[in-house]
């Protein structure tokens, strides 16, 4: 099961986290801040992968990761996901909402959080994968985006407008 969900930039400063269990405000942080810890300080050529310092809730929890450019993309899970199949997943995420903002960056996870908190919702739910299609997550998040555009009002013909047009 899927924990938690974190994205934050080199500095630490969070652009999304999603927490799949119930956690306080300051474990959350701790956590972050751990984690942090953990994955800026350790090189690009090493594992993405490794074992949590502390449990969450009483169990034994992995960190699986990836880095692009100036974000981590971090899943927190327990030891029964497969890590392969979660960095998998992270590269179907980064892949969605890189077709979903063109060329996604920083500013963007900033600016249109609620989109990019909808993505994560298309690919985890509840701690589960419910979907892996890059092409299903993009096709929902379009027919999301055209469901949210606010309809054209038809236009009102006054009588003024009509007598001006006749005359």
């Amino acid at each position: 099961m899927i924990k938690s969900v974190l994205i934050f930039n080199q500095l630490g400063k969070p652009r999304l986290i999603k927490f799949y269990e119930q956690l306080d405000t300051s474990q959350q942080q701790d956590l972050l801040r751990s984690i942090h810890a953990q994955v800026a300080k350790r090189p690009d050529t090493q594992c993405n992968f490794l074992e949590c310092a502390r449990s969450i809730n009483g169990t034994d929890t992995r960190i699986i990761y990836r880095h692009y450019a100036t974000l981590y993309f971090v899943f927190v899970t327990d030891l029964s996901e497969s890590e392969l199949g979660i960095l998998d997943l992270i590269q179907v995420f980064v892949e969605a909402l890189d077709q979903v903002f063109e060329k996604v960056c920083e500013l963007d996870l900033i600016f249109h959080f609620d989109e990019v908190s909808y993505i994560l919702a298309e690919v985890v739910m509840a701690g589960m994968v419910i979907e892996t299609s890059l092409a299903e997550i993009t096709r929902a998040v379009a027919e999301a985006r055209r469901m949210a555009r606010p309809e054209a009002e038809p236009t009102r013909l006054n009588i003024a407008s009509l007598r001006r047009g006749f005359g």
